[in-house]
């Protein structure tokens, strides 16, 4: 099975301006990004974007740069754009903002697709505070009894009719409790994103901001990997910081 890693990258974050393109200790988050696919044996790295200032960064670093559209909404329609030229059966969307992404995860999810039922795969990992829970920033899934994505939302999915027991003891409650986060890494084979390009913005896409529900609400399913890989995506200064301090501590 011929595999690639392809990473989405726009400047224009809106909660953290030119993100991708910001120093952690003497790389940028991207680059730092790139070089965790790297480590995954056997696969070729892209670098996707719409803009000259980040292709500019990247070329300092790998020629595998692939201009797109300004137009795409969301990391998955440039991908779909990006790879129309490339020979591939399988591939995996990494976040540009993960400059720690375990490259056992990626190769975990490229296990998944060698399946021959599974079409799209994504990852998530257990939710343990109530915080996480009912931040909207944070995604969370529910699965059915065979790891498949019942629905993606950015509310606190299933609704707890009893919150009791996570008011006496929370800890306790997460840990019987079968509350899962999101993990935003994809794997796709080449002919499912064929059908990807095709498909119409969802309503439940619009309304959730998550490009995942056009797949569900187009009929497909998504297979959800359960990792204990930590994911850390940098969405404002305050996780800038964070992971400052991750990289100056060698954590």
């Amino acid at each position: 099975m011929k595999k690639i890693i392809v990473i989405p990258a726009r400047l224009s974050s809106t909660r953290l301006p030119n993100k991708v393109l910001l120093d952690l200790k003497g790389k940028t988050i991207l680059q730092r990004v790139y070089e965790q696919c790297l480590k995954v044996k056997g696969v070729v790295v892209f670098i996707a974007t719409d803009n000259l200032k980040v292709k500019k960064s990247c070329l300092k670093y790998t020629q595998n740069v692939i201009m797109t559209s300004v137009e795409h909404k969301s990391g998955t329609d440039r991908i779909a754009e990006a790879v129309k030229g490339l020979d591939f059966e399988a591939l995996i969307n990494v976040q540009a903002d993960e400059p720690f992404i375990s490259p056992l995860l990626i190769k975990d999810l490229f296990k998944e697709l060698e399946t021959e039922k599974v079409k799209v795969v994504t990852a998530c990992e257990k939710l343990l505070t109530s915080e996480e829970l009912f931040d909207p920033n944070v995604v969370k899934v529910v699965k059915d009894n065979e790891n498949n994505a019942l629905y993606f939302s950015r509310s606190c999915i299933p609704y707890i009719r009893d919150n009791s027991q996570l008011l006496i003891n929370e800890k306790k409650f997460f840990e019987s409790s079968p509350f899962y986060k999101h993990v935003g890494i994809y794997g796709y084979k080449k002919d499912f994103l064929k059908k990807y390009s095709t498909l119409d913005n969802s309503n439940l896409e619009k309304l959730e901001m998550l490009e995942q529900l056009r797949i569900l609400e187009s009929g497909f399913k998504i297979k959800v990997l359960d990792t204990k890989f930590k994911s850390f995506g940098i969405d404002d200064e305050d996780d800038y910081q964070i992971a400052l301090k991750m990289v100056r501590d060698n954590n």
